[in-house]
């Protein structure tokens, strides 16, 4: 499956502005067949970072939610302002 495929958009919530900040976390919406090792490589393809985790869960509405633990050289609040949002 292609990276832009599998990485649908950036969720902007306060809980995940506090994530990038204190956790060094992204959050994205996935497709629903994404697997966590797809995920984890189109982060990388897309964003020029690497996943130390990918946590996924579905939500009530079906769609999939992707939570990306960044390894410690990179810094998540460097993507969220390349990316706009924050």
């Amino acid at each position: 499956m292609e990276a832009h495929k599998v990485i649908q958009y950036p969720l902007m919530t306060e809980r995940s502005v506090n994530m990038i900040e204190y956790e060094n976390k992204l959050v994205f919406m996935v497709d629903r067949k994404a697997t966590k090792h797809m995920i984890a490589k189109a982060v990388k393809e897309l964003y020029e970072v690497e996943a130390e985790t990918v946590n996924t869960l579905i939500t009530r509405k079906g769609e999939k939610k992707a939570f990306i633990k960044l390894k410690d050289e990179y810094d998540a609040s460097d993507v969220a302002i390349r990316l706009g949002i924050l």
